[in-house]
């Protein structure tokens, strides 16, 4: 039920004291038959009190998730896929593809015009170079992209993450594609396609990465997402590219990988205060003995390790790209490319190298840093992943290396470190005691059909 209005309220002390008189404002003849104007439902939320507003946001954050995504492939075959089914993408129901190639071909002609949006609103690209369109796109998504679904925690992007998630080398203004509400230009939806060269098994394509679908919570009913996904689709295919790579926790059709989150304690009573998922802290399991076993070493123990260096690019380019030979997805960085990518910024990527004694890199670690806002919580407003990136290594144990990042992200005041089980991460999970996550990734290719593969020869990860 909603607050009485102040209206009511004072009437009723009017009426209960006797003292004050009840003024009412009469209305003309004609405005008795005038209509009501049409109430903006943001002003009306707004004119709330803060409390009233909070509990009416929980409410349609819930109702918006309906059922959700499906999180496996029997879930997703029970269910139909309107837009998806309307797509170049392998499907549910055609089984696991046996060859490789574009499932349609280039078009000769390209449409020209924006796809329609609903009425009152209006496509904008948006140039994250403005620090004012930066800022803006940080408080829609901070507000309004990947709430946890009990409306706990949302992540907390900064301008700085956005720049380096959004603007790589070549990216595009018209690729960050916009909607905003006519009369007020207020951001209402948000789509981003990033330029990639990536390796698909043994075949180099030119692609996007889409990222960062977000659409405002309170307008997810005008099935604004598949006009987002289509309009992005052709102001890519403008420039002469046709394939897109992407990834989603639910199952929109068939996947081409599926790789699942796990995590590592650093800060286990922070973890605990805020109810984070952690398989690792469940049964018997008492704070002390928790902390006991998750203990880690004061230092790194791996000589040479070190953070990296603007001169250290062109080396690490070439260890890169030779380590991630053996995977069947991959990205293939250009030096400018990976400056961009594992160059370490404050808050954002965090890089480290092993050099030999004889000048030689042999090793790379890095991580990037998630914040997240903790909502209602009496004790903590915050909470601080570190994701891991990108690992190679042909010297070091992967064990001894990963134990090492651990140790630099505890006391650079992360709460937890978040891996994804593919590459040959496995080799290290249980032995330093992450747990595994209640999330999956399902990686899909955009008009491009190839046999499925397993999370251990995926070598891309999307921040």
């Amino acid at each position: 039920m909603m607050d009485s209005s102040p209206h009511d309220k004072n009437s009723r002390e009017e009426s209960g004291g006797g003292q004050k008189t009840r003024k009412k404002q009469k209305k003309s003849k004609e405005d008795a038959w005038r209509p009501d104007e049409p109430k903006d439902p943001f002003a009306m939320l707004n004119a709330l009190p803060e409390e009233k507003q909070q509990e009416i946001q929980r409410a349609l954050h819930l109702f918006s998730l309906g059922k959700g995504l499906p999180k496996t492939m029997e879930e997703a075959s029970r269910q139909p896929h309107p837009f998806w089914d309307t797509q170049p993408v392998p499907r549910l129901v055609d089984g696991n593809p046996t060859t490789h190639g574009p499932i349609e071909v280039d078009k000769p002609v390209v449409r020209e015009e924006p796809y329609s949006l609903p009425p009152g609103f209006t496509w904008a690209p948006l140039d994250l170079g403005d620090p004012v369109v930066l800022r803006e796109l940080c408080t829609f998504l901070n507000e309004h992209y990947r709430e946890e679904d009990d409306n706990t925690a949302r992540f907390d992007y900064s301008p700085e993450y956005l720049l380096w998630a959004l603007c790589p080398p070549g990216w595009l203004p018209q690729w960050h594609c916009g909607v905003r509400v006519n009369t007020n230009q207020k951001l209402v939806g948000f789509i981003a396609a990033l330029p990639a060269n990536i390796r698909i098994y043994d075949t180099e394509k030119k692609m996007v990465r889409v990222n960062f679908l977000c659409v405002h919570k309170k307008l997810r009913s005008k099935r604004m997402a598949p006009v987002l996904i289509r309009e992005v689709t052709r102001r890519v295919n403008l420039r002469g590219v046709y394939q897109a790579v992407f990834t989603a926790n639910g199952v929109l059709t068939r996947p081409v990988a599926t790789c699942r989150y796990w995590h590592r304690p650093l800060n286990i009573r922070k973890l605990i205060d805020v109810n984070f998922p952690l398989s690792t802290l469940t049964g018997n399991m008492t704070l002390q003995r928790a902390l006991k076993l998750n203990r880690l070493p004061e230092a790194p123990k791996t000589a040479g390790l070190r953070a990296m260096t603007r001169d250290d690019v062109a080396r690490v380019c070439a260890l890169l790209q030779g380590y991630l030979e053996k995977f069947h997805l991959t990205p293939i960085l250009s030096e400018e490319e990976v400056e961009h990518w594992l160059l370490p910024r404050e808050s954002v990527i965090d890089t480290y190298l092993v050099e030999s004694s004889g000048g030689v890199l042999t090793d790379l670690v890095s991580f990037y840093t998630v914040e997240s806002t903790v909502m209602n919580h009496p004790l903590h407003a915050g909470l601080k992943a570190a994701h891991s990136f990108c690992s190679v290594t042909t010297s070091t144990p992967l064990t001894d290396l990963m134990e090492d990042a651990l140790v630099l992200a505890k006391a650079k005041g992360f709460d937890v470190f978040t891996v994804l089980d593919l590459m040959e991460n496995t080799s290290f999970l249980e032995k330093l005691r992450f747990g595994i996550g209640e999330k999956s990734v399902h990686y899909y290719l955009y008009n491009w059909r190839c046999p499925s593969m397993s999370m251990d020869t995926v070598g891309l990860v999307l921040p």
